[in-house]
């Protein structure tokens, strides 16, 4: 699949989009909560650098999702049984998730109390 125009490509990458859509709970409902932030920030108009943190933060969290996804996925198809070594692997995804999300938490915390100020 090496070399391939950027069409294929692209739909290579809108597959494994739309797959995490339609199997991963955690994933839809992180796709939610940004189509929310989306919503709030078209509401309060906040500064263009704020537009960009926060589609940073939040492609952070969907893209650190699709990695776990993508982890766990191959984990399971290596070996479906239990291995200490996969679920530290699996638990290391996991965690990444989480600071992406505290990560993204602390910029909704930062832009509440811009708006306050």
């Amino acid at each position: 699949m090496k070399n391939r125009p950027f069409p294929h490509r692209l739909g290579f990458a809108l597959a494994g989009i739309v797959e995490a859509l339609r199997s991963e709970n955690s994933f839809r409902l992180q796709c939610l909560a940004a189509g929310g932030v989306l919503v709030a920030l078209i509401g309060l108009r906040p500064a263009p650098i704020w537009w960009a943190v926060v589609a940073l933060a939040v492609a952070m969290v969907l893209a650190a999702e699709q990695f776990n996804t993508a982890l766990e996925r191959l984990a399971d198809l290596v070996d479906p049984g239990f291995r200490p070594e996969i679920k530290i692997a699996k638990d290391c995804a996991a965690g990444a998730v989480l600071l992406a999300s505290l990560g993204a938490l602390a910029v909704a915390a930062a832009f509440v109390v811009a708006l306050l100020s």
